[in-house]
């Protein structure tokens, strides 16, 4: 059996057994090829160049292992991996922290966020960092800013500081714990926040996948607002006279226009159309 036969069976067993996606890939087949390459110690992106690769009667043991213990366990592929790309980076990952997938790290790759920037900023916050991937990205992209990454879980926090030092931003990214904005110093020129925003409702309803990663990290209460609500009353308190807030909403968009009817805002064009994130200037939060 082949590299690409072996993935095309494991893609029949994921969709066969109704594993749910989206913790890094949105369907069975790249699942599979995800998992069947990291199984064989290839690298993620080899099968068009291997396809045709042998897969001896070893290596396919150890595939069918894998597989079984993603459809058994019900959990995200990272997890099993214990790593997550987000925008080409590679972060470590555990049931710590979700498993990182927000749309803002489009934005700061692909540019979007430079106009917005006051000129000359010096301090960001990713705010709910969760396991620090969008600080590092951040940290990536804006080599002349310095970066405090806060969450209230210690488990996240540990998972940062792994992250961190991964990519080597120890001297420019500050790992802080914090219950949002209470136990952070001074002021931001820019502030990424991808919060819990899931109302009740949808957690209810969520598949056992997401329901894997800790509710603390994504349950939003009633509507989904309940930190959103903080987070917007108490920004303006952190933030340089032209900063801005960059904060994820996924799909409560409407939950977010119900709470805050008369906030000016700009909404975000990324691969999920223009409701996921949406953009606050401190002027508009302060009024």
């Amino acid at each position: 059996m082949t590299l690409i036969e072996t993935v095309q069976a494991q893609s029949a067993r994921l969709a066969q057994a109704g594993v749910s996606f989206g913790h890094g890939t949105t369907n069975a087949f790249d699942e599979a090829a995800w998992l069947v390459q990291w199984a064989l110690g290839l690298p993620l992106d080899a099968l068009d160049a291997e396809a045709e690769r042998p897969v001896s009667a070893n290596e396919r043991m150890a595939v069918e292992a894998l597989i079984g213990r993603r459809i058994r366990s019900r959990v995200p592929a990272a997890y099993l991996t214990q790593e997550a790309w987000l925008q080409g980076v590679p972060f470590y990952v555990d049931e710590r922290a979700i498993v990182p997938r927000s749309f803002i790290a489009e934005l700061i790759v692909d540019g979007t966020l430079d106009a917005w920037l006051p000129r000359r900023a010096k301090r960001a916050l990713d705010l709910c960092t969760g396991n620090g991937s969008l600080a590092v990205i951040a940290a990536m992209a804006y080599p002349e800013i310095e970066i405090d990454a806060a969450d209230i879980s210690r488990d996240a926090l540990a998972l940062a500081r792994v992250n961190v030092a991964r990519h080597g931003f120890e001297s420019r990214i500050r790992v802080l714990e914090s219950d949002l904005f209470t136990a952070l110093p001074g002021r931001y020129d820019l502030i990424l926040c991808n919060p819990p925003y899931v109302n009740d409702e949808s957690m209810g309803t969520l598949p056992a996948e997401y329901l894997a990663e800790p509710k603390v990290a994504l349950a939003g209460g009633r509507d989904g607002m309940d930190l959103i609500r903080r987070i917007v009353a108490d920004a303006p308190d952190h933030m340089t006279e032209d900063a801005v807030l960059v904060l994820e909403v996924g799909h409560e968009r409407a939950h977010f226009e119900a709470a805050f009817p008369r906030l000016e805002c700009a909404w975000l064009e990324t691969s999920a159309g223009e409701d996921a994130v949406v953009l606050i200037e401190r002027r508009a939060l302060a009024t």
